[in-house]
């Protein structure tokens, strides 16, 4: 399994600043993060790891072999609860992250549901929840079988938090062989659920890793909380059985992941290393 890193390394720097700081610290993966339809001002100005999906795909991925770098997944990270509008990243933008995934070989594509934020995706039954979300996946899910890409649901919202709520939005798009999970082993612990429990059930659904691990001071706000985007621990100093994840994936044939951490360039390499000591 190859573990990268996201290029959210240094604050406030660019596409290429983040990259040159991974490979130094010897990472050969990442992800295209953040990624948003349309220009952005920060990072037209060099100040956010920002790709637009508008962009040359090819550009992107000349950037990254400048710096000997490898894309591992584009991350589309939506508000599939909150009605359609053109203002909110949702159904047209996975669209466009899975074309401009497909046209640089890049396997997957990551999105999620995120929590309600609107007081009309918080008033929604689970029944809706579950269908608006599927609704919305629809088309990118038949696309990405098209493309011969694979979208990845991943856990941060209250649907894909939960195993159910995953297995519900797959039976309601009729389980494709494009649809799959990217298990990230902290946001599904906050959410409620066992990362070991939901990596036995999508075993072989599982395509991408975000690895993270959560302190203690987690503990009383686990089940209160959609995500939390990074940890500022090192693997395996947490409270998630993260060497139980580790056992079950073994032998999955994952081929990438994702180290969802920020610190030190130390707290980086102590985690690859608990991945390596764990047979990933």
């Amino acid at each position: 399994m190859n573990v990268g890193v996201f290029l959210l390394i240094e604050p406030f720097a660019s596409v290429e600043v983040q990259l040159a700081r991974a490979k130094e610290m010897g990472f050969t993966h990442a992800d295209i993060t953040d990624t948003n339809a349309g220009g952005s001002m920060l990072g037209s100005a060099g100040f956010s790891p920002t790709v637009s999906l508008d962009e040359n795909p090819f550009d992107v991925l000349r950037l990254f072999q400048k710096h000997g770098m490898t894309p591992s997944t584009v991350c589309a990270h939506a508000l599939l609860l909150e009605p359609s509008n053109p203002g909110v990243f949702g159904t047209a933008e996975i669209m466009k992250a899975i074309r401009f995934a497909a046209a640089i070989g890049v396997k997957d594509v990551v999105t999620t549901e995120t929590d309600p934020r609107s007081q009309w995706a918080q008033n929604l039954s689970y029944d809706q929840r579950v269908f608006i979300t599927a609704e919305k996946l629809h088309a990118p899910v038949r696309m990405a079988a098209d493309y011969g890409v694979r979208l990845l649901l991943e856990p941060h919202g209250p649907v894909t938090d939960t195993i159910q709520g995953i297995r519900d939005v797959f039976d309601l798009l009729g389980n494709p062989a494009s649809l799959g999970v990217n298990l990230d082993t902290g946001n599904s612990w906050l959410g409620g659920t066992d990362p070991v429990e939901m990596a036995r059930e999508f075993k072989h659904k599982i395509h991408h890793v975000h690895w993270k691990d959560l302190g203690e001071e987690w503990v009383e706000r686990r089940g209160t909380l959609f995500g939390c985007g990074f940890s500022n621990i090192a693997l395996g100093e947490g409270v998630i059985d993260l060497a139980g994840v580790c056992r079950v994936l073994a032998d999955a044939n994952i081929e990438s992941s994702t180290l969802e951490i920020i610190g030190s360039e130390d707290i980086l390499k102590r985690s690859v290393k608990f991945l390596k000591d764990n047979g990933m």
